[in-house]
C-alpha cells in the first residue's frame, strides 16, 4: 500500500508535539550562516509596472527597464526556498509566516491536500507541487532548498540519494544551500529497531510495529491506524507499511560530494553541535557548486 494515504488524515495529530518552532529557529540560523535567501518583506516583491516609468524626470529605456526586471527576478529565485517531502505544510507554513517565500513539494497528495487546507485556513499564499524528489523540476532555482523530518530517509538506495542531490544542485541559486536532515543508522539499528510503539487519541489510534533489516540498514515499520469515520463511534482500520533506509555520516558527505555540492557543516539535530557516534538525527548544510 502507498504510504501516507489514510495516515495523512491523522499525521498531525500524532504530530502535534513536534517542535516546528525550535526546528525553524535552527534552520534559519543555518540560512543566515551559510545561505543567501532572506525573507520577503509583504509588497516587496512581485511588483508590476504599467508602461514606461519616470526617474529623475526621464523616462526609462526598454533596455533599462528589461534589466531592472531581470534583476527583479533573480532577487525572486534568491530568496524562494523549495522545501523537499513538506507533507501536510506544517513545518513550511512555518517558515512562510517568518516571512520566506517557499514551495512546498512531496509525493504525496492526501498530505498535500491537508497542506492546501491549512495554509488556506492560515491566509497565505504558498504553492504546492505534487513531485518525488528523484524527479525534482522546479520552474527557476531557488537560493535554498530543505528537507526536513527525515524524508531523505525514505530514499533507499545510494543512486536515489545522490540522483535526488544532482537535481538539487541544478536547481539551487548560485552560492545557494540545501539543508537536509536524516535519521542514523544507530537510530534505526540501536534505538528503534524492532520496538513497537503505540498511542491512542479520543478520535484515533496507532500500532506501530518497527523491523529493523541489518543486512539493508532498512527500517520497516507497518502502521495500524485507527480513526473516527464521520460523526458516531464508527471508527475505520486501515494498515500501510513504510521503509526508510539509516545512513551515516560518512556515508551521507560521500554522497553529496558524488551529486557535485559541497559539504560544508553538520550538527547534531539535537544538541546543534558536531554529530557523535550516538546522534540521532543529524543536519546537513550543503552548497551549490556549478552546474
Amino acid at each position: 500500500m502507498d504510504a501516507y494515504t489514510d495516515f495523512a488524515t491523522v499525521y498531525d495529530t500524532f504530530m502535534d508535539e513536534t517542535p516546528y518552532e525550535v526546528w525553524g529557529d535552527f534552520v534559519v540560523e543555518l540560512i543566515e550562516k551559510y545561505g543567501v535567501t532572506k525573507p520577503v518583506l509583504s509588497g516587496s516583491a512581485g511588483a508590476e509596472h504599467g508602461g514606461h516609468e519616470v526617474c529623475d524626470g526621464s523616462t526609462r529605456t526598454v533596455d533599462a527597464q528589461a534589466e531592472e526586471d531581470s534583476e527583479a527576478a533573480l532577487e525572486e529565485e534568491k530568496n524562494l526556498i523549495a522545501e523537499l517531502g513538506c507533507g501536510t505544510g506544517s513545518f513550511t507554513i512555518n517558515m512562510a509566516k517568518r516571512g520566506y517565500d517557499i514551495i512546498g513539494i512531496d509525493m504525496s497528495s492526501d498530505m498535500l491536500d491537508i497542506a492546501r487546507k491549512k495554509t488556506q485556513a492560515e491566509g497565505l499564499d504558498i504553492m504546492y507541487l505534487e513531485q518525488d524528489m528523484r524527479e525534482l523540476d522546479l520552474y527557476c532555482t531557488a537560493g535554498t532548498i530543505l528537507s526536513v523530518c527525515d524524508s531523505i530517509n525514505y530514499l533507499l538506495a545510494d543512486d536515489d540519494v545522490i540522483e535526488t542531490f544532482k537535481l538539487v544542485n541544478n536547481f539551487l541559486f548560485p552560492k545557494g544551500v540545501f539543508i537536509f536532515d536524516f535519521n542514523t543508522l544507530h537510530k534505526y539499528r540501536d534505538v528503534i529497531g524492532d520496538v513497537t510503539i503505540a498511542e491512542n487519541r479520543e478520535d484515533c489510534s496507532f500500532i506501530w510495529d518497527n523491523y529493523y533489516h541489518d543486512e539493508q540498514h532498512i527500517n520497516e515499520y507497518d502502521l495500524t491506524i485507527f480513526y473516527r469515520a464521520g460523526e458516531g463511534d464508527v471508527f475505520k482500520r486501515s494498515v500501510e507499511t513504510h521503509y526508510q533506509r539509516g545512513y551515516t555520516l560518512d556515508e551521507m558527505k560521500a554522497f553529496v560530494e558524488k551529486a557535485g555540492l559541497k559539504f560544508i557543516d553538520c550538527y547534531d539535530a539535537d544538541t546543534h553541535e558536531a554529530p557523535t557516534d550516538e546522534s540521532e538525527r543529524i543536519y546537513i548544510v550543503a552548497g551549490e557548486c556549478g552546474k
